[in-house]
């Protein structure tokens, strides 16, 4: 298979006959998406905070379940904890992750979360292809990356723009953290989240940034010339520093 495999994502294979109600009573996003194709989604906790992100996808009578591989023992773990008397089984698959742009192969999925990141695959054997700058493409879309921007136990998912990428539904119904992400929703306006700005210099990822001296926010993953940035918008106005880095904030993601 043409594309690049994903050493660093494990697949989690979710069976049994109530596997969909499960997941349905769990994660952000609405599972019905399965019939369409690929899914995003988060787990969060009871406060509303993130836990992990993943991909979801239909696979015969499972559904595969995406994750960065260093959060996979843990979502594991939190399933089995959820799992209770249902009719689920959860188990780790031997499939690889493949990922690639440009036209895809027969059976792969575009990511949902934006057309920039190209599509996805699942199968037996690794894909092989030249390496793909994907912090740029992260960069330049404004997309969290699991980790990095997107932060166990502190994120909130809103602030880390999954309404635009597809991440979360607001009409599913109930599910784990779901009465805090509803009230962000509709009853505040967001003062602060994830924005892509211009950078001059570098510095290292989680360097605090200022704004006429005042904390401002905090940088993430640099590319090109732009870098992601959690920032309070009532600040970020003119220019900002972090570290020996000069930060304007000029670009905004695309709805």
């Amino acid at each position: 298979m043409q594309g690049e495999s994903c050493t660093d994502r494990q697949i989690i294979e979710i069976g049994g006959d109530d596997r969909l109600e499960f997941l349905q009573g769990l994660v952000t996003n609405d599972i019905a998406g399965l019939e369409r194709g690929l899914v995003y989604a988060a787990l969060l906790s009871p406060q509303g905070k993130y836990l992990a992100d993943f991909f979801m996808v239909s696979h015969g009578d499972v559904v595969l379940l995406d994750v960065q591989a260093e959060f996979a023992a843990t979502l594991m773990q939190r399933l089995t904890m959820y799992k209770l008397r249902a009719k689920v089984t959860l188990a780790q698959s031997d499939l690889h992750v493949t990922r690639g742009l440009g036209d895809p192969p027969d059976g792969a999925f575009a990511d949902p979360r934006d057309p920039s990141l190209g599509w996805r695959a699942y199968g037996a054997d690794a894909g092989t292809a030249p390496q793909i700058d994907w912090a740029a493409l992260h960069v330049a879309a404004c997309i969290p990356q699991t980790g990095v921007e997107l932060i166990p136990n502190d994120t909130y998912i809103l602030e880390a723009g999954f309404e635009r990428l597809h991440g979360v539904d607001f009409k599913k119904g109930c599910y784990v953290g779901q009465e805090v992400t509803a009230r962000m929703k509709h009853k505040t306006e967001l003062k602060k989240g994830l924005a892509r700005v211009a950078i001059e210099g570098t510095a290292p990822v989680g360097t605090a940034i200022t704004a006429d001296g005042k904390p401002a926010g905090t940088l993430y993953t640099q590319a090109g010339g732009q870098a992601l940035a959690h920032l309070r918008f009532d600040r970020a106005g003119g220019e900002m520093q972090a570290g020996d880095a000069t930060l304007r904030h000029t670009a905004e993601p695309v709805d």
